[in-house]
């Protein structure tokens, strides 16, 4: 049976109340920026819980919500994925990276030392669907698995900024370790390692700028 369609509730119910909102977003979502250091302070599971289900409101083919997310706090869990992701930091920095990719990691002063990875409060992995399972054990097809996550992340990254937290989208390649340690089953895939924690009270970031405008798009 076809989903009945509801009527769409407009948000919010003006366009001046609406510009004043943007203009509230644009402000604030202009300040983020990747953060490789974290203060120790406690962020609460309730906050990320909300976080996650802001996430999860992301639109996906067919509905089909193809993700799940894994948020860690405990320590030890948090050390283990840290000293796997540096053996696979170490092999790229040291042979696996070309030397044109590694040259332009220099501006952001990064090597295979991934202390975030314990420093933030907490780590939200994002793993992909690329299948899902009907009652009866057989495979159901999820489409566009790809880019509903990749949204469904966007959200997250952004919410996380809003909520006045700070994040790093790290993607050590490959992810494989998450799954065998986090004990995720064989339809799941590792998409995005995200640290989630308030900033270090003296962190920096590097100085770089984003492209105009004018170099990123066309309007005709």
């Amino acid at each position: 049976m076809d989903a009945p369609m509801i009527p769409y509730q407009s948000w919010p119910s003006n366009s001046e109340e609406a510009l004043k909102l943007f203009k509230q977003f644009e402000k604030n979502l202009s300040t983020r920026r990747s953060v490789r250091e974290y203060s120790r302070n406690p962020v609460s599971k309730e906050q990320i819980q909300a976080l996650i289900s802001l996430a999860a409101s992301a639109p996906s083919g067919a509905n089909k919500q193809p993700w799940h997310f894994v948020a860690i706090q405990d320590a030890e869990v948090k050390k283990q994925i840290r000293e796997a992701a540096e053996e696979e930091e170490k092999a790229f920095y040291g042979g696996r990276a070309s030397e044109e990719w590694l040259d332009d990691l220099k501006p952001f002063a990064t090597n295979w030392q991934k202390p975030f990875l314990e420093d933030a409060p907490w780590l939200i992995v994002v793993f992909r669907k690329n299948y899902d399972f009907n009652d009866d054990g057989s495979k159901a097809k999820n489409y566009y698995v790809q880019e509903s996550v990749g949204i469904a992340c966007g959200f997250l990254i952004a919410a996380i900024h809003a909520a006045g937290l700070a994040t790093l989208t790290h993607t050590p390649s490959p992810m494989g370790f998450l799954s065998k340690i986090l004990g995720r089953p064989e339809n799941e895939r590792p998409f995005l390692l995200l640290p989630v924690g308030y900033p270090a009270k003296d962190g920096t970031v590097p100085n770089i700028s984003k492209k105009s405008l004018d170099e990123i798009s066309d309007f005709i």
